[in-house]
């Protein structure tokens, strides 16, 4: 039995096809007064139930054993992504720190840190990631988050003035959205 519950295993229609054919067999037998199973008969019937057995059992560990897989294969994907993201982040790590550590006037300093930004823009660049448009653009709910509106009367209802902090998105998905502030036209609201 190899410590399988009978009870629990899934059959093929092919087996309940034949099963149901042995049960007519017994019936039959049954229905002219004499059930007749020889010893050949039943030997075989328990060789073939302790194949099946065997063989579910061996089905069962393969599917096991390819979950197992799947799941080792999906953390060792997800490690090398990390890894290549963090590969192109670390030159940016090292200008900060050699940065730290300069001597210079404050307007040198200010050029290697703009240096430093725009080589970390090209990393997350390179990752996917892009920031969402603001200034200029009419308010989206999707990609922008308002932290107030602005009277004014040069630009129409809606327009983003001003961008606090930079919104991103990965293709199309929204990492964070742009927190910025709105313009509300007071000709328009003026009635």
């Amino acid at each position: 039995m190899n410590g399988v519950n009978d009870t629990d295993v899934p059959v093929t229609g092919e087996e309940v096809a034949g099963a149901a054919e042995m049960d007519e067999q017994a019936s039959a037998a049954g229905d002219s007064g004499a059930s007749t199973v020889t010893e050949a008969e039943y030997e075989q019937v328990k060789r073939e139930r302790d194949q099946l057995l065997d063989r579910m059992a061996r089905l069962q560990a393969e599917f096991d054993n390819a979950r197992k897989r799947e799941a080792k294969e999906r953390v060792e994907f997800r490690d090398y992504a990390m890894g290549s993201a963090a590969e192109g982040l670390l030159p940016v790590l090292d200008n900060l720190g050699l940065a730290m550590g300069a001597k210079g006037s404050p307007e040198q300093f200010r050029t290697g840190v703009e240096l430093i930004a725009k080589q970390l823009e090209d990393a997350v660049r390179a990752l996917g990631i892009t920031p969402v448009e603001s200034v200029g653009a009419q308010f989206d709910p999707r990609f922008h988050e308002a932290l107030g509106q602005v009277d004014t009367m040069e630009h129409p209802d809606g327009t983003v003035l001003q961008e606090v902090r930079r919104g991103y998105k990965i293709k199309e998905k929204l990492l964070r959205p742009a927190l910025v502030q709105v313009a509300r036209n007071t000709s328009q609201h003026e009635a």
